[in-house]
């Protein structure tokens, strides 16, 4: 009798351990498949470095007359302004309402004679998922003179991605945004555009984030529905956040707009609607929300403008568009 109970006893630690076995198995494969889809560096395509031997990746904080001169053009700059032959930009603080109303954002107005000085780069010149960057890291290894972040594609798995010409993900989902050769911008769906017919029109880059906030001149939409990934971790969009956008004025000429956050007396950011209705007012015919939040950053001749996450503290990113000699 004693021995069957002890093999019963025996038989049921047993089953607690295979349990505990069981649980301890299925937690890892979540956490394994959690850290595999947002954390683990999937590599797909390594992109040559065009800047390689001309930029030291290190150097964040050069000066002004650092960057410019590493262009090998002769340029006039200071802190706000940078004007060449090729390429003119002026950058502005703007602060509007007081206490928990208070938004801080910056307008950067960019002229181009040439539509290849509008350029985009990866986070360590790497395509793939989970591949990070700041956003003057990468700015810096591409010896640029202005970035913003772009659309952290790098975050989803669809999208139609074309970078520098080069098509790299084709997965329409979403309203998209093009560049193209001749300098001119368009907002487009990327069901009902193929990047065939993009790469045939002549176009350089696709940034899949959104939504649109500007079409044909006109404001889209009240934003009220919009939905832009359910991705794990996410939050709503529709309150005021930090963002970041591109829109074009005329071909060639851009602005750009990234508004601070998440920082209450300095700057509490902005709604799409409030964001929309800023682009069309610095007189945008097309405008596109990029990537936000913790993300929002411009950079321009060595330094970071604006506040990233209300720290001064930049998050990494998978990709950024630049303005390059």
């Amino acid at each position: 009798m004693i021995q069957i109970d002890k093999r019963k006893s025996l038989s049921l630690k047993q089953k607690v351990g295979i349990m505990i076995l069981a649980v301890v198995l299925v937690i890892g494969g979540v956490v394994y498949k959690l850290a595999d889809r947002y954390l683990i560096e999937h590599v797909e395509v390594v992109v040559a470095d065009e800047a390689a031997g001309t930029a030291d990746s290190n150097n964040t904080t050069g000066s002004a007359e650092t960057a410019s001169s590493s262009a090998g053009v002769d340029a006039t700059s200071d802190d706000w302004s940078y004007s060449s032959d090729d390429i003119q930009i002026q950058i502005d603080q703007v602060e509007t309402g007081s206490g928990s109303d208070k938004i801080t954002y910056f307008v950067a107005d960019v002229l181009l004679k040439d539509a290849n000085s509008l350029k985009s780069a990866f986070a360590d010149n790497s395509f793939g998922t989970n591949i990070t960057e700041v956003t003057s890291e990468i700015a810096s290894s591409n010896d640029a003179i202005f970035a913003i972040n772009g659309d952290y594609y790098g975050f989803r798995e669809d999208g139609v991605i074309i970078r520098n010409g080069t098509v790299y993900r084709d997965e329409p989902v979403r309203d998209a945004m093009a560049l193209f050769g001749d300098g001119t911008m368009r907002t487009y769906n990327e069901e009902e555009v193929s990047s065939d017919e993009l790469l045939v029109q002549g176009v350089t880059n696709t940034l899949s984030f959104g939504p649109i906030l500007i079409q044909d001149g006109q404001i889209t939409s009240d934003f009220s529905s919009v939905k832009i990934d359910t991705n794990f971790g996410n939050r709503s969009i529709q309150n005021a956040n930090p963002r970041t956008a591109i829109g074009m004025i005329a071909p060639n000429h851009y602005v750009f707009v990234v508004v601070d956050g998440r920082n209450e007396g300095y700057s509490r950011g902005m709604t799409l609607t409030e964001l929309a209705d800023l682009m069309q007012d610095l007189g945008a015919t097309e405008a596109y929300n990029l990537d936000g939040g913790g993300s929002s950053t411009m950079y321009f001749m060595g330094r970071v403008v604006n506040n990233p996450q209300g720290k001064n503290q930049e998050r990494g990113v998978s990709d950024i568009l630049y303005i390059k000699e």
